[in-house]
C-alpha cells in the first residue's frame, strides 16, 4: 500500500478481485464511487430529516390529565406549558390539563424510533468506512470521486441536513 498519491488506472478498490484493467473500467470504478458518495449525503439528509420528523413528533405529543385528579407521584413537573381547555363528552364537561414536553429533556427510547435509528447509522457508518477506503487506496482518481460525491450530494440534498450533520 503506497503512503502517497499516485495515478494507476489498475488499483484494486475493496478486493483483489475489483482491479480495472482496462481504462473503461477505472471510469465505471470511479463512477460507482461518485454515486456511493452522493447515497453517503442523501442518507445523512434522509437521517436529519427523520430527526426532525420525531423530534417534532415528540415535542407535539399531548399528555392529557383530568385536573385534580391524579396522585402527586404522576402530576406533570412543574414549568411546562400548560393550557386549561373544556374536554365534552356527552355535554359533560370536563376541565382537563394539557402539558406539551419541552425540547430540554432527555427523550424516551421508543422501539418505533430507535432500532430504526440505530440501522440508519450503521447503514451510515457502513458507507463512509467504504468511502474511508476508496480513500486510503491512495488513488487520485479514487480520492477525487468521493470529494465529486460529496460535492453532489451536498449539492443536490445538503439543504436538508443542516441540523444533524455528521
Amino acid at each position: 500500500m503506497s503512503n502517497v498519491f499516485f495515478t494507476s488506472k489498475t488499483t484494486p478498490l475493496y478486493s483483489p478481485s475489483w482491479a480495472p484493467s482496462t481504462t473503461g473500467e477505472y471510469a465505471g470504478t470511479c463512477i460507482f464511487i461518485v454515486i456511493l458518495a452522493v447515497i453517503f449525503r442523501v442518507l445523512l439528509a434522509f437521517k436529519a430529516r427523520q430527526e426532525a420528523a420525531w423530534l417534532d413528533a415528540e415535542l407535539n405529543r399531548r399528555y392529557i390529565s383530568v385536573a385534580g385528579r391524579l396522585p402527586p407521584s404522576e402530576r406533570p413537573p412543574q414549568g411546562q406549558e400548560r393550557k386549561k381547555i373544556i374536554v365534552t363528552e356527552s355535554g359533560v364537561e370536563e376541565e382537563v390539563l394539557v402539558v406539551r414536553r419541552n425540547s430540554g429533556a432527555v427523550h424516551p427510547w421508543r422501539i418505533t424510533i430507535d432500532p430504526l435509528r440505530a440501522v440508519m447509522d450503521t447503514i451510515i457508518a457502513g458507507v463512509a468506512y467504504l468511502l474511508m477506503l476508496a480513500v486510503m487506496t491512495m488513488n487520485v482518481g479514487y480520492f477525487l470521486s468521493v470529494l465529486a460525491g460529496i460535492f453532489l450530494g451536498s449539492l443536490s440534498v445538503g439543504r436538508y441536513a443542516t441540523k444533524f450533520e455528521h
